[in-house]
């Protein structure tokens, strides 16, 4: 997948799903090899056609393997709301179509925004939706300033009550961006938003 080689890349998550290999192993898999996209585009090796590759290989090996990873968790049960999206500025979407899927099939309804969306956007959805998570993704250093925007109109609009917690994630996350931005939590992978989620709404 990292290598751009889609018809490969689809054929493994087969063969690997062939031999009993658990799904959620094989998108922890993925989501590596997004990472080594990244971090590819952020040395210039990459540019925005592969990204848009690998997106698209990413969404193909998600329709595999949601199926198989929602018939592990109860469908009927959903333990709170997300609202995601990528801030403006930015229009990278394959960590924030990682995380919704994880999300997804750990239990949550997702709210996804889309990409480069911009401050009012996310406090309308906050609004209307009531989530108990606001999950802000970003993959440029440029996105810094539009996460830090967003949580001051969130925060502006008096909708940062107790019940709502903000992460944010993407390719340069660290305290640093955290304490910057007046995010609750960064992650480092969807995994841990998934962990900081269930954390919000008092599950295990």
């Amino acid at each position: 997948m990292a290598d751009m080689k889609e018809e490969e890349a689809l054929k493994i998550v087969e063969e690997l799903l062939a031999q009993g290999e658990d799904p959620k192993k094989i998108l922890d898999l993925s989501s590596e090899a997004m990472q080594v996209v990244g971090e590819r585009y952020q040395e210039g090796t990459y540019f925005l056609p592969e990204l848009i590759m690998s997106g698209e290989m990413l969404r193909k090996t998600g329709e595999i393997l949601k199926p198989l990873l929602a018939s592990q968790t109860d469908e009927t049960k959903k333990l709170g709301t997300v609202v995601l999206g990528t801030v403006r500025g930015d229009i990278h979407d394959i960590g924030k179509d990682i995380v919704g899927f994880m999300l997804e099939v750990n239990g949550f309804e997702v709210i996804d925004l889309g990409i480069d969306q911009p401050e009012a956007a996310f406090v309308e959805a906050v609004k209307n939706k009531t989530p108990q998570v606001l999950a802000l993704s970003g993959f440029l250093s440029v996105a810094f300033d539009s996460m830090k925007s967003t949580i001051e109109e969130v925060e502006k609009a008096g909708l940062r009550t107790g019940e709502l917690k903000i992460i944010i994630g993407g390719g340069q996350m660290d305290d640093t961006v955290r304490k910057y931005t007046g995010a609750d939590a960064y992650g480092d992978d969807a995994m841990a938003a998934v962990a900081f989620a269930k954390e919000a709404v008092g599950v295990k």
